[in-house]
């Protein structure tokens, strides 16, 4: 019972650094893909637009990771090495479509997530990064 109790708890620290690994890639990418620097315009100009996109992005990423733990069956390795692969893959697919968005919409969506005024495109935008999330997380069982 302790060996496998010591198993969980390993196995709960390793897919925890890779969560917050994709977590933070996430972050640097949203700060790329936006004007300005994402954590000023949040956490400093308190920007409710740039909040939404990038909390949308942390709970795609985290979907992801729950269905890549779901599919491992137990499997420590495999299971953290299709996290970070399916994470990446999800942080990938919500740039592309980010970008495709953009060029399909009016605007630059880049400039519209800074805006002051909550913006209605930054909805559809996160809903998109959930629902990438939800079908990543889909494709791995």
């Amino acid at each position: 019972m302790y060996d496998n109790y010591l198993d969980n708890i390993i196995g709960a620290a390793s897919y925890s650094l890779v969560g917050i690994a994709l977590m933070i890639i996430g972050y640097f990418l949203v700060d790329l893909l936006t004007p300005g620097r994402i954590g000023t315009l949040i956490w400093t100009e308190r920007n409710k637009n740039a909040a939404l996109l990038l909390s949308s992005n942390i709970l795609g990423i985290g979907i992801i990771t729950v269905g890549a733990i779901w599919a491992s069956s137990g499997n420590l390795v495999q299971g953290l090495a299709g996290t970070f692969t399916y994470g990446a893959i999800g942080l990938a697919a919500m740039a592309v479509a980010f970008l495709l968005l953009d060029a399909l919409t009016p605007g630059k969506l880049g400039k519209i997530v800074t805006s002051e005024e909550l913006h209605p495109a930054v909805w559809v935008t996160s809903t998109m990064h959930i629902a990438i999330g939800g079908v990543i997380a889909m494709a791995l069982s």
